[in-house]
């Protein structure tokens, strides 16, 4: 079963992280959406934060696993909020349950394949020898020349725990990460169709979505509207999380 975190009381809201991520990077948006009211639900996808560990690690599996939660709570009906690895989840689920949801919000990335493009930031978690027993000082610096960019490296330290007293580790599965990173770009099916209200948000300084992938976005998604959020590239909710918070509160409404 995966590990969430729930907050609030009210209709079922499921948000679902990005690649590397974990709930907990969605803590603030899950206080504003139970005042709201919604009762939120912040997952660990398997593989990630707190959830379990597994070699099976496609978009149908974690598929599976939404379902499954979605079954355990006794959910009827779920909206949910899926950003970047997340949205992928949360499309497939959305096409293959149709009955289950009943609004989708899809936070920058789009149907279409995605080719590789996380090699740097994989060869700076691979450097990391936690053998030697590093402080986060120490892994922060070994990271740095391959991920120079501090809001990156930032989020990457949040999955940093001490698995004992002086050792620490990610919580993620780096291992099946560096064997299946193909899988993160992964399309959804061709003949895939979701009718119901869909809201895709995008980063003004992103290129996950561009006006080239508008056509097929709207053949899996006809029922779809748009909402760029400016000043912020791909870690849109982290990067403007005011206009993030008022545009998907509005249309969940």
């Amino acid at each position: 079963m995966l590990h969430s975190r729930i907050e609030g009381q009210g209709k079922p809201l499921i948000i679902l992280h990005g690649f590397l991520g974990m709930s907990d990077n969605w803590k603030s948006f899950g206080t504003l959406y139970a005042a709201e009211g919604f009762q939120t639900h912040m997952i660990d996808l398997r593989n990630h934060g707190k959830s379990f560990h597994s070699d099976a690690f496609t978009y149908d599996v974690m598929a599976i696993d939404i379902l499954e939660y979605c079954q355990a709570n006794n959910f009827k009906k779920v909206s949910i909020i899926g950003h970047s690895m997340g949205g992928k989840v949360a499309m497939l689920f959305a096409v293959s349950h149709p009955e289950l949801i009943e609004k989708l919000i899809v936070a920058d990335i789009g149907p279409k394949y995605y080719a590789p493009h996380h090699q740097d930031i994989l060869a700076g978690l691979n450097a990391v020898d936690f053998s030697v027993k590093p402080d986060r000082t120490a892994v922060e610096e070994t990271l740095y020349p391959y991920i120079p960019d501090f809001g990156t490296r930032q989020f990457l330290m949040k999955s940093l725990y001490w698995k004992e007293p002086g050792q620490l580790a990610f919580r993620f599965n780096l291992p099946v990460f560096n064997d299946k990173i193909e899988i993160i770009g992964t399309a959804l099916p061709e003949a895939a169709v979701f009718e119901k209200p869909t809201l895709f948000l995008r980063g003004g300084n992103s290129n996950y979505i561009l006006d080239t992938d508008l056509p097929e976005i709207k053949k899996h998604f006809p029922n779809f509207e748009l909402a760029t959020i400016p000043n912020a590239g791909h870690w849109l909710h982290a990067e403007n999380p005011k206009l993030f918070f008022e545009e998907t509160a509005r249309f969940l409404k």
